[in-house]
């Protein structure tokens, strides 16, 4: 797996001291590293540098990752997120994201949405200009008609031939969600999550990435994390929500990671050859992340540079 360097010397010397072997590319503390953005996949790294934009020209860490996360959803070569998405059994594409402000706890999300290229918008608009958190189907895309989102085909001629194909062996690289993490200058964090889920999915799935606590979670005065992987095993140990409660109670951010992925491991020993992975940052700037299986990358960004960081699979350490 490729990595690349931190353009600041500074930057490069934060990193030692590290609580665990597999997590040696992360550092402990970032404290003095803000704003501070940490994504899920190789396709984070130009969603972070678009949230970095933001930030500069003066918008909030909101406006940050919400553009952040319009990056992939308008890819069309990302074939887990927004235009270019794997479709359902049916070969419809159905999408989901969330958002949070870890200042309020204020969140919003949409699932199954159809039609609609940039599901974190609509999530974002649920959350202001909605008393609810939370809409799906038919419903999130009236709404969104209602905001101004018009409707556009979302099927592209690659992922048609990938659906058609059918599932193959899991490709680590370029799988799944895209979970955002951003801790600004002035201590304020958000999130959020944008997915098209997984490919050939019954109509109508819902995985982790909408459900708030699951996919995602943020609080400023503990921190953020993220989920990507089998949405289902993450649902059942509420695992970001869990990560960030981790972290309340002073845990590392890699520990803090490593120990819900034992959760997952722990009532059935088949998940440990699954694809489950968190990404975690702490209020303090403190990163974390880890994954079952190999191939898992996050990416990590500063104004002084970005990397690409992986890890060897803890499935096999946690059976």
């Amino acid at each position: 797996m490729r990595r690349r360097r931190f353009l600041s010397q500074t930057l490069r010397a934060g990193m030692t001291g590290m609580a665990w072997p597999w997590i040696a590319a992360a550092p402990s503390r970032r404290g003095d590293a803000r704003p501070l953005v940490l994504s899920t996949w190789d396709f984070g790294e130009r969603a972070n540098a678009q949230a970095l934009r933001v930030l500069a020209a003066g918008g909030s860490p909101l406006d940050a990752v919400e553009a952040a996360a319009r990056v992939p959803e308008s890819d069309p070569d990302v074939q887990s997120v927004g235009y270019g998405g794997l479709p359902n059994a049916d070969g419809v594409v159905e999408l989901d994201a969330a958002i949070m402000d870890g200042d309020t706890l204020q969140a919003g999300s949409v699932a199954g949405l159809r039609g609609i290229k940039h599901p974190v918008s609509v999530a974002r608009k649920v959350m202001e200009d909605t008393a609810h958190v939370m809409l799906v189907g038919r419903g999130a895309e009236r709404f969104a008609h209602r905001e101004g989102f018009r409707k556009e085909k979302l099927l592209t001629r690659a992922a048609r031939e990938t659906w058609r194909r059918g599932p193959q062996p899991p490709d680590p690289g370029r799988h799944d969600t895209i979970g955002i993490c951003l801790l600004a200058a002035d201590g304020a964090m958000a999130a959020a999550c944008t997915t098209s889920g997984l490919g050939w999915k019954l109509p109508g799935r819902v995985g982790d990435s909408p459900l708030i606590g699951h996919g995602m979670y943020c609080d400023s005065r503990a921190g953020a994390a993220a989920a990507t992987g089998v949405g289902e095993e993450v649902i059942k140990v509420c695992g970001s929500y869990q990560v960030v409660e981790y972290m309340r109670q002073g845990v590392e951010p890699d520990d803090a990671v490593r120990r819900v992925l034992a959760r997952v491991v722990a009532r059935d020993a088949a998940n440990a050859g699954k694809l489950v992975a968190f990404i975690a940052l702490r209020a303090d700037g403190a990163v974390g992340f880890g994954s079952l299986l190999d191939g898992f990358v996050a990416a990590l960004a500063t104004p002084a540079g970005s990397e690409l960081l992986s890890a060897p699979g803890l499935g096999p350490d946690l059976r």
